[in-house]
């Protein structure tokens, strides 16, 4: 049985919290928060307004981390250096450079696993995609697209004002809504040669993060990358995400891949599971990594999103950022 806390009762602990509590196999024992009034958030669970204060006192085998990204990096040291796992939300980090200060944690401290929740990597539909991909049935990759087009409305950032301040958040569309797509284009993509990038702001709402982003990526392997992603559209539409084959294309959308053959001729493959509610749209693979990384926890196995294989996607984001500011190409291996 494992011993589980949570840090940080925000809104993606609320993904996390019913994952926790209907696995047979744990307990959760703590909850933390700054904030006093989320006190009886979850009743029955000791609760912790300083998660130093927890680690020291509670004898925990996983702690989930749920808050805004510049702690990230501080309340992961804090865990693995108390000799507990951690499992992380996206992103790694506020940026590149801190993500770097994870990886080499997770370096120095081997018998300490952190996993970092990329969890759309396990979504039904795209574990299908790399599968009919790597039987070379379709033949090479020749390029990729990822769409994002979400809404953010003005709300949303001044109920959390970190979200808006890059000191805090380390950006905007890129690192908080769409880094899972870029994830799962270096996923298939493979390495990355370079990237020219822009980013800018369409809504003006006062804050500094940006709330579009679009780039042209060259693979190494010959493949171009099409990604584009926005909080400024009328509502959250699905996310689109495509391969293009020697013989064929490839499609999730709606939750649904489907491929097209070299006649044109569209054929559906499978679906993803839902979250049910509002949140639809995050896809319901949390509790599939979720569970998962116990079961690793547990077998001493280390099949799990690593932060060196998150490491890549803040990366990318770096490079589109700095691309956007020098309007010019850039070369990945600097960020090596």
């Amino acid at each position: 049985m494992l011993n589980i806390a949570v840090i940080g009762l925000g809104d993606i602990s609320k993904i996390h919290l019913p994952v926790i509590q209907e696995n047979q196999n744990v307990t959760l024992v703590a909850v933390c928060d700054i904030d006093e009034t989320l006190r009886d958030t979850v009743p029955g669970v000791k609760f912790y307004t300083d998660y130093h204060e927890m680690l020291t006192k509670e004898k925990l085998d996983c702690v989930h981390i749920c808050l805004p990204h510049d702690q990230h990096y501080p309340a992961t040291k804090a865990c693995v250096e108390n000799g507990v796992h951690v499992f992380q939300e996206k992103p790694l980090a506020r940026s590149a450079e801190e993500g770097m200060f994870i990886v080499d944690l997770e370096e120095q401290h081997p018998d300490i696993k952190i996993c970092v929740s990329f969890q759309n990597r396990l979504n039904e539909s795209f574990e299908k995609m790399q599968e009919m991909i790597e039987s070379g049935e379709y033949g090479k990759v020749t390029g990729l697209k990822g769409l994002v087009t979400w809404y953010r409305a003005k709300e949303y950032y001044d109920a959390k004002p970190w979200r808006g301040i890059m000191r805090q958040a380390g950006g905007g569309v890129m690192i908080n809504q769409a880094i899972h797509t870029l994830d799962q284009m270096q996923l298939i993509g493979g390495e990355v040669d370079t990237i020219r990038g822009s980013i800018d702001n369409l809504v003006d709402y006062g804050y500094e993060v940006e709330d579009t982003a679009t780039a042209n990526i060259q693979f190494k392997n010959g493949a171009t990358g099409l990604f584009f992603a926005t909080v400024t559209n009328a509502s959250n539409s699905s996310v689109e995400f495509q391969v293009i084959l020697e013989k064929g294309k490839l499609t999730i959308k709606d939750s649904v891949l489907t491929k097209t053959n070299e006649e044109g001729k569209k054929e559906k493959v499978i679906e993803d599971a839902k979250l049910p509610g509002a949140k639809f749209y995050y896809g319901a693979s949390h509790s599939k990594l979720i569970n998962h990384f116990y079961t690793c926890i547990e077998e001493d196995s280390q099949d799990y999103i690593h932060a060196r294989d998150a490491q890549t996607s803040m990366e990318m984001i770096s490079a589109i950022r700095r691309s956007s500011e020098i309007k010019q190409p850039i070369k990945m291996e600097v960020y090596k």
